[in-house]
């Protein structure tokens, strides 16, 4: 992996920004700025906001909304998951456990 940073270039809503990225993100820049940029247009379209700024804020409360709901689904998920987990592992040890019973 490498640490250079190099200029990307990346258009949002009709203007250029260039930025200094990571050699190995670049991908995932590009891909969030079409994915911002997409946001933008698709709410300036709907005319319910007007202003690039107001565009621009609404895009990014959107976005990070949907990042907030996203990970508490992913937490509430993994907290199941690892308490299947420790419910499986207990009955693993109690069946072992009296499997060594029987055994004595």
């Amino acid at each position: 992996m490498s640490n250079a940073t190099i200029p990307v270039t990346v258009k949002i809503m009709g203007k250029e920004y260039r930025i200094a990225c990571p050699e190995d993100e670049k991908g995932a820049l590009l891909a969030s700025a079409d994915r911002l940029n997409r946001r933008m247009r698709e709410m300036r379209d709907s005319g319910k906001v007007i202003g690039a700024d107001r565009v621009a804020v609404m895009a990014a409360l959107n976005l990070t909304h949907e990042l907030l709901t996203q990970g508490t689904a992913n937490k509430t998920f993994s907290e199941e998951v690892e308490r299947k987990v420790r419910a499986l592992g207990d009955r693993v040890e109690n069946a072992l456990e009296a499997d060594r019973q029987m055994e004595l």
